[in-house]
């Protein structure tokens, strides 16, 4: 175990691919009421929850 941890020390995640991702939500959600297409406001709502909860939750608790 300890030859992962060093892996994991070593690994700093950027945080610019999470708002990338966070606003390319944005746009499709938004894309989503203009054209009032409920299926892009899902995907919106979706890319939003994954980039500010999911990957930052999961990159923590791998970590610890």
């Amino acid at each position: 175990m300890p030859c992962s941890r060093a892996v994991l020390a070593v690994f700093d995640p950027d945080p610019l691919p999470f708002i990338v991702l966070m606003g390319i939500g944005f746009l499709i959600g938004i894309g989503g009421h203009v054209y009032k297409s409920k299926t892009a406001i899902a995907t919106g709502i979706g890319m939003i929850f994954i980039a500010t909860i999911l990957l930052p939750l999961g990159i923590y608790l791998n970590d610890h």
